[in-house]
């Protein structure tokens, strides 16, 4: 039989480590994903915006004190060139391509923000893929756009009809009834409500596309 000072020791190195693995894991399945919303801004109080969601639901998001507010604003495709940083939504391809739904232009210090390629949200089995632009060329259905970012590449279509815009920094004069929004990640707090340090607005009847 072991002795009790030989195994004792492992036991209680064992017990702990269950312990910690189980608590990161309560951790991590708590700690809610950020939220995006897409609708209708119907009123604004103070700090607290009433959003009609594209589903229909109303929800209110609360501006923190130091929110960054961007007008959409409508670009054209020529601004899309080599060394752009753009997001691209889209729907991938058979051939492997991603086929352009809507292409937003980050201004510069924006430079790098969530890059990479992910599913996305805005349709059905959409794409997002924010990147370098490395190759633009036209194309018999559109701009051909060659994509680049940390762990691959994509090559992009952009159709003659994809809308293109731009953020242009703003302030909350801009936040008004009426106006679309898209908020890429309203976090929720432990009462429940929800909170946004970034609200993106269409300026002049804009919807933001992506």
């Amino acid at each position: 039989m072991p002795k009790l000072t030989t195994w004792m020791p492992r036991l209680i190195v064992a017990s702990f480590t269950a312990a910690s693995v189980l608590a990161s894991s309560a951790w991590a399945q708590q700690a809610p994903a950020p939220t995006r919303i897409r609708g209708t801004i119907e009123a604004v109080d103070g700090s607290t915006l009433a959003i009609k969601t594209r589903e229909g639901t109303d929800v209110k998001v609360k501006m923190t004190d130091n929110v960054a507010v961007f007008a959409v604003v409508k670009t054209e495709l020529s601004q899309v060139k080599e060394g752009s940083y753009i997001g691209v939504s889209a729907m991938p391809q058979a051939d492997g391509t991603q086929k352009a739904f809507a292409v937003h232009i980050f201004p510069e210090n924006q430079r790098g923000a969530a890059e990479g390629f992910r599913p996305w949200d805005a349709r059905a089995n959409s794409t997002m893929t924010n990147a370098t632009v490395a190759e633009t060329v036209k194309g018999t259905d559109g701009q051909n756009i060659l994509v680049k970012y940390k762990d691959g590449e994509k090559k992009v279509v952009v159709p003659p009809d994809t809308p293109i815009v731009t953020f242009v920094a703003s302030d909350k004069s801009e936040v008004k009834a009426g106006s679309k929004i898209i908020i890429f990640g309203a976090a929720k707090k432990d009462d429940g409500t929800l909170e946004a340090n970034r609200v993106n607005v269409g300026r002049d009847g804009i919807t933001p596309p992506m």
